[in-house]
């Protein structure tokens, strides 16, 4: 709301503002204690900070001012609205302002975590493993093309929408698996950024223009892989692989809400990525084991790298051919591909040929471990090598 008043290319003001009003909250609460509704407090608090920049400021004085003289208003009439509903269209055109294809995919993460979603620097560098000085420098480069190319809060018009939806969908489908697949020890943050896209998301399929098929799509994907979000990981923070999750700790609300969108995405005649993928985690969270289920899933994969081809894609469908067919066709399918520098690559060849050639299990494993670099991988895959030791000292 504060970038609409002073345009987004004043957004660091609007951060100083922002922080500035939470610094005074701590100083207040502290002493007063929280105050009866303490979200209009912080609101009010921003209003009046707002407007004391607006009354000495240049940005007053060169820019809206003049507006304000041409409307024969005063600064203390002007209007900041901070209804609910206000503040979610806010959200959503900064949403496609933070998207502009002049920033880089990275970086648009990171603007929709700090801006957004209010996550520090330091939250932001463990996200992305990295540190605060390079997430700082990433941020500055960001906000300065916003400015460079004149970037306007809004939502594009009704022949623009479509085109510029996918690109906010992917930074939202990125910002998930920043938090589903990310290398970080810290479960909180991961599970953080996850609720943190779907919220996002569910902005977009709340508004008449962007509550297009694949934007319902994306969430019900998002919805599947959060119903098993607190089964694939333990409590030392180590991946659990799917064969071996405790079902029980699926959330059957969040399956059904999932099941929800992927039928509201149904409408119309266009099939994404996203319904793909979303009809794959689907029959993900169908608990049974049955040659049905791996087929379908096989038939979707298939459908899927016919519609965007991805190397990880190809990867994880040799694993529903494994389980559709037999570990044999999938260790064939796999070794074409190929991906010699990948981690996921050598750990899924070494669940195929686990029982098959459980000498060449242990390879892959060990090739894994080399190329992986979260503890939480290292962990997984070293107990593997273990466990395939143990089956060769059997035979």
């Amino acid at each position: 709301m504060l970038c609409k008043l002073f345009g987004i290319e004043h957004i660091e003001v609007a951060e100083d503002i922002a922080s500035d009003t939470f610094l005074t909250a701590s100083e207040t609460w502290g002493l007063k204690g929280i105050p009866p509704n303490p979200t209009a407090w912080l609101y009010n608090v921003a209003k009046n900070k707002a407007k004391n920049h607006l009354k000495r400021n240049s940005i007053f004085e060169n820019k809206i001012s003049v507006e304000l003289k041409r409307a024969k208003t005063r600064v203390n009439d002007v209007e900041i609205n901070l209804s609910e509903q206000n503040i979610n269209d806010s959200q959503l055109q900064m949403m496609f302002a933070i998207c502009h294809p002049s920033i880089p995919a990275e970086a648009q993460i990171g603007l929709s975590l700090r801006i957004l979603c209010g996550f520090g620097i330091e939250e932001i560098a463990d996200a992305f493993l990295s540190n605060k000085e390079t997430i700082n420098k990433r941020l500055f480069r960001a906000k300065e093309k916003l400015r460079t190319e004149k970037v306007e809060m809004g939502l594009p018009n009704l022949s623009q929408i479509n085109e510029r939806l996918e690109a906010v969908l992917r930074t939202l489908y990125l910002l998930f698996n920043e938090g589903y697949y990310s290398a970080s020890q810290n479960t909180t943050l991961r599970k953080d950024l996850c609720l943190e896209a779907m919220r996002l998301n569910y902005l977009l399929v709340s508004n008449d223009y962007t509550n297009k098929p694949p934007a319902k799509a994306l969430l019900s994907l998002m919805c599947f892989h959060a119903s098993r979000f607190d089964a694939r990981i333990n409590q030392n923070g180590e991946i659990i692989l799917y064969d071996e999750q405790d079902t029980d700790l699926w959330d059957n609300e969040l399956i059904a809400k999932g099941e929800y969108f992927l039928n509201m995405s149904s409408q119309g005649n266009e099939i994404s990525k996203y319904h793909l993928e979303a009809a794959i985690a689907y029959w993900h969270t169908n608990k049974s084991d049955t040659k049905e289920k791996w087929e379908n899933i096989l038939q979707l994969y298939n459908r899927l790298l016919q519609i965007e081809y991805s190397p990880i894609a190809a990867l994880n469908r040799t694993y529903a051919l494994a389980k559709a067919n037999s570990k044999e066709e999938a260790i064939a399918e796999a070794e074409k591909l190929n991906l010699t520098n990948n981690h996921l690559y050598f750990s899924l060849l070494g669940e195929l040929y686990m029982h098959v050639d459980n000498k060449k299990a242990v390879s892959n494993f060990e090739n894994a471990l080399k190329l992986a670099k979260s503890k939480s991988d290292k962990a997984l895959l070293s107990g593997k090598i273990s466990k395939c030791k143990d089956l060769q000292t059997k035979i």
